[in-house]
């Protein structure tokens, strides 16, 4: 796993693929953005080999929905709701930057990041300057908690922390297991994540396709991605 820092200046041309990846950090006078990528198949192999002054051919984005959260227009509404974020494996980069959006908004939300294990535990510093409380769990113990994202919030809950917000991005089956907790415990869910990347969007079935070829809804979008909210540039209305 790496982060990169891509200054907005692309001058060269290669053949490649359209990998979507979350932008995770960014500084508008240094005209920069930061993203994490996992090496998974050619493409981020390919961008692991690569050093400081090094470039990509193009960068398109932000795709998708900003988050309703970090809005100016809603900031009065949101300042009145204690929000949790969990954020699971590489979920926590779309996490972050809501996450200090709101801290610099002087709204401290609290955060419960979970990983496999302490290596793949990413942005574990500037997550814990911006959350309100942080919450550290790692699947095989290694790290922080034993066990899962949905044990650590139901154990909050149970003494005495009270919620009116929850935004999970992670992993599909933390998705899943995550939406049903916080409707057994009546915490409102997000909307949506704000950061859906075109076919890639880790809330869509990859086994089924609507009349557009476009991914098809699980069951649990409804409580993420409401089609009426749909944000993708990709997509055919």
């Amino acid at each position: 796993m790496k982060a990169f820092t891509i200054d907005y200046n692309p001058t060269r041309y290669e053949k490649g693929e359209r990998i979507p990846l979350t932008i995770c950090d960014y500084d508008r006078e240094a005209q920069t953005v930061t993203i994490v990528v996992q090496t998974i198949g050619a493409g981020t192999m390919r961008m692991m080999d690569l050093n400081v002054g090094d470039e990509l051919m193009d960068f398109v984005g932000p795709l998708g929905c900003a988050s309703e959260l970090c809005e100016e227009k809603n900031l009065e509404e949101t300042r009145q709701k204690k929000i949790v974020f969990i954020a699971g494996g590489l979920g926590i980069a779309p996490v972050y930057p809501q996450v200090k959006w709101l801290h610099e908004h002087g709204i401290d939300a609290d955060v419960i990041v979970g990983a496999k294990n302490r290596s793949l535990l990413i942005l574990e510093k500037e997550m814990e300057a911006v959350a309100g409380n942080l919450y550290i769990t790692t699947d095989d113990g290694s790290y922080g908690r034993s066990g899962m994202v949905t044990t650590t919030i139901e154990d909050l809950v149970d003494n005495g922390a009270k919620y009116d917000l929850c935004v999970a991005i992670g992993p599909m089956i933390m998705m899943k297991f995550t939406a049903l907790l916080t409707k057994k415990l009546e915490i409102p869910e997000g909307k949506l994540c704000g950061h859906n990347c075109a076919d890639g969007c880790i809330y869509w079935n990859p086994y089924k396709r609507d009349g557009n070829g476009r991914q098809y809804r699980n069951w649990y979008s409804k409580y993420y991605y409401p089609s009426e909210r749909q944000g993708c540039l990709s997509f055919k209305r």
